[in-house]
């Protein structure tokens, strides 16, 4: 059976069919507020760009309840060139890092090609789980992933005993999962998941002790590009612009993103509608016999990333092609983790009630495919 053929009653359809990991679901009101915004097309060092750069930090810094002395620096390029921001910027020694996916091993590859820096240490387990940390008196950095969007696993963050500073990559987690900045020195993370805006940006929030190393490497004779230099990236934010030009459209969305959140009761509402479908997804998933939450450990799972494996009745890309036939769109599985999986993204912008309708979907279409 052709798979892209069914089509389900529209009725049992999700009222907005974007399930992607990111970019994920961009709310309507955004765009809206996008439309309405004045300072397309003006300069990013004028003040009507600058108070909007002004009302993410404050925004940011009142959703996640910065203690004082935190500061919200911000650049272009995303997550994946934070990376390369850290390792001339925040590493000075050995930095451990916990390897459990695609994306935290990439942080560990780009330290471990920084001439500059000495080989990580290396933590790793199987994707479906993470690693516990091994604290060690000469640990500089300790490098932590809060939710692995190409696994579909969370860890709870945890300061290690015996010093270091503790960095965490949390670009699918941040404004989606809940943390304790008495446990971080550096929550970091791109706005085109949870914050449901466009990619291009970098966001860290930098607790004291971060800002004070920052600043002693900015003071050093080590070689920094001026692009990757996390001392230049600090002064401007400071002055409440990037660097280099940025994207205005992330901007005005990602604020936009940021104050409904806190319009509707901040950090713990917004994670709040994440556990909800979490719950939803991963309790339909053990009722199927065909179907079960990949992470096997209840405490590991994802509230905003879940992966669900088929049974090899099932074909995962069936299941996707049908649901992109009824507009419902994104579902399928990381590339490179290459299992008959189905990841679904379940950010805040995204409904519980519609994480509903679509496993009703899946049921339907599962039906349909068994049955030919």
């Amino acid at each position: 059976m052709d798979p892209t053929s069914i089509r389900l009653p529209s009725n049992a359809l999700p009222a907005d069919g974007r399930f992607g990991c990111g970019p994920s679901k961009v709310r309507p009101e955004q765009l809206e507020a996008l439309a309405a915004s004045q300072i397309m097309g003006t300069s990013h060092r004028k003040a009507p760009v600058k108070n909007v750069v002004s009302s993410v930090r404050t925004g940011l810094s009142d959703l996640f309840g910065l203690p004082d002395g935190w500061e919200i620096v911000l650049g272009n390029g995303g997550s994946t060139v934070f990376w390369d921001v850290a390792t001339f910027g925040l590493l000075n020694g050995i930095s451990q890092h916990l390897v459990f996916g695609e994306f935290s091993s990439k942080f560990a590859a780009a330290v471990a090609a920084a001439p500059h820096l000495p080989e990580p240490d290396i933590v790793e387990s199987a994707p479906g789980d993470h690693p516990a940390p091994n604290p060690a008196a000469d640990i500089d950095v300790y490098a932590f992933t809060h939710n692995e969007t190409s696994t579909g696993v969370a860890m709870e963050l945890v300061r290690p005993s015996g010093g270091g500073m503790v960095l965490v990559d949390a670009t699918s987690a941040a404004g989606g999962l809940i943390w304790d900045p008495n446990q971080v020195d550096v929550y970091y993370f791109a706005p085109q998941k949870s914050f449901a805006s466009d990619g291009g940006l970098w966001l860290a929030a930098c607790s004291p002790a971060a800002v004070e190393r920052i600043e002693s490497i900015g003071a050093s004779q080590r070689w920094r590009p001026a692009s990757l230099d996390l001392a230049i990236a600090l002064t401007n934010s400071r002055a409440d612009q990037t660097y280099n030009t940025p994207a205005l459209a992330t901007l005005v969305m990602l604020d936009a993103q940021i104050h409904w959140m806190l319009d509707h009761g901040g950090l713990d509402w917004a994670a709040g509608r994440s556990q909800h479908s979490a719950q939803i997804l991963y309790g339909w998933a053990a009722e199927r016999e065909w179907a079960s939450p990949f992470v096997a450990d209840p405490s590991k799972r994802s509230n905003v990333v879940g992966t669900i494996d088929l049974d090899e009745s099932v074909l995962a890309d069936d299941v996707c092609a049908a649901l992109r036939a009824n507009g419902i769109v994104d579902t399928d599985s990381y590339r490179k983790l290459g299992r008959n999986q189905l990841r679904i993204g379940m950010f805040p912008a995204i409904d519980p009630a519609d994480v509903e309708a679509l496993v009703g979907c899946i049921d339907l279409i599962v039906d349909q495919l068994r049955a030919s």
